[in-house]
């Protein structure tokens, strides 16, 4: 008997993540790769396979191109994801990863995606209108590809939080700005640092310029902003409290994905009813724990719990003046 997804995540611009593994590899010269991964990805693809993980009923929808879409039913399938992806003509785009273990990074090249019809997007927001009440938390996630108003998002949270949904929202650029600037505003954000200086037009360059941008998002509307800042940790800030959750050291096998994991963490514990602290632990053990493997997948339940156990909490008064 299936079981009515509590979330739903939303991608419009998918891809198919190529992880290419090289260690010490330069820039302009030919390089030897030690291995190589293609997996369905996307932001909100991500979000949904590691909360599928962790036990959470969830569906996934977007625009998927026909070409290629296998890789993206194989997973869905094998991990129990509701497939509400509107297909659309043509193939979906390929996101090179270049992995270097020698030194800890991740290159990321992105291309634009599929240029999108007004009548895919009318199908895709019909799939949103219609979802069923058992569904709690939408979702958005990630770049709007072409043919996508920047407002898209902005206008989909002011819906969205007219039917009684939670609504998530993790994307960057024009359309984070937008969603930003609206009237309504998603009650959790999830920028990193650098996508919210850019969507402010303005840096951050203490813990107290950050803790008093995320204050006003939330006396704008939000109900939690968490601003992760990569190995340094994350700032959670609800209307009550803040927090700072420091992650503990891990081996890195791949960082795409992190800020995805730690998505899927934050809905989880929303769906949980946890504490500030509790989610803050949660969602940073989800992300140490997804850079560990490559792709998007959680590590055993036990691995996550030791990596909870070791994650630093303290209050968010500025760290640093």
């Amino acid at each position: 008997m299936s079981v009515t997804p509590r979330v739903l995540t939303v991608t419009l611009n998918p891809a198919l993540d190529l992880t290419v593994q090289a260690g010490g590899w330069q820039r302009g010269e030919v390089n030897a790769a030690q291995g190589a991964q293609q997996d369905a990805g996307g932001k909100g693809v991500n979000v949904a396979s590691i909360l599928a993980d962790w036990g959470a009923p969830v569906a996934a929808t977007g625009l998927l191109g026909h070409d290629n879409a296998a890789p993206f039913e194989t997973l869905f399938r094998d991990k129990g994801v509701s497939d509400e992806f509107v297909r659309v003509p043509g193939a979906t785009r390929v996101g090179l990863k270049i992995v270097d273990p020698t030194r800890g990074d991740t290159t990321d090249l992105n291309l634009p995606g599929l240029t999108v019809s007004a009548r895919a997007l009318a199908h895709l927001q019909a799939t949103l209108r219609s979802q069923p009440a058992g569904v709690e938390v939408v979702a958005l996630c990630g770049s709007l590809p072409p043919g996508v108003h920047a407002s898209f998002y902005a206008e989909e949270v002011a819906r969205l939080r007219e039917q009684g949904r939670f609504v998530a929202l993790d994307t960057s650029g024009e359309a984070l700005r937008a969603a930003l600037t609206a009237d309504t505003l998603p009650q959790l954000i999830k920028p990193n640092i650098h996508e919210l200086e850019a969507a402010l037009g303005h840096p951050l360059t203490t813990d107290a310029t950050v803790l008093a941008a995320a204050r006003e998002l939330i006396r704008r509307g939000a109900e939690l902003v968490a601003v992760s800042q990569g190995e340094r940790g994350a700032l959670l800030v609800t209307a009550r409290e803040g927090v700072f959750a420091r992650p503990p050291r891990v081996t890195v096998q791949s960082t795409v994905g992190a800020g995805d994991a730690m998505v899927a963490g934050l809905i989880s514990a929303h769906l949980d009813g946890l504490s500030l602290a509790d989610a803050a632990r949660r969602a940073t053990s989800f992300s140490a724990g997804s850079i560990t493997r490559l792709g998007a997948h959680l590590p055993p339940r036990a691995e996550l719990d030791a990596l909870a156990a070791q994650v630093q909490v303290e209050p968010a008064q500025p760290l640093t003046a």
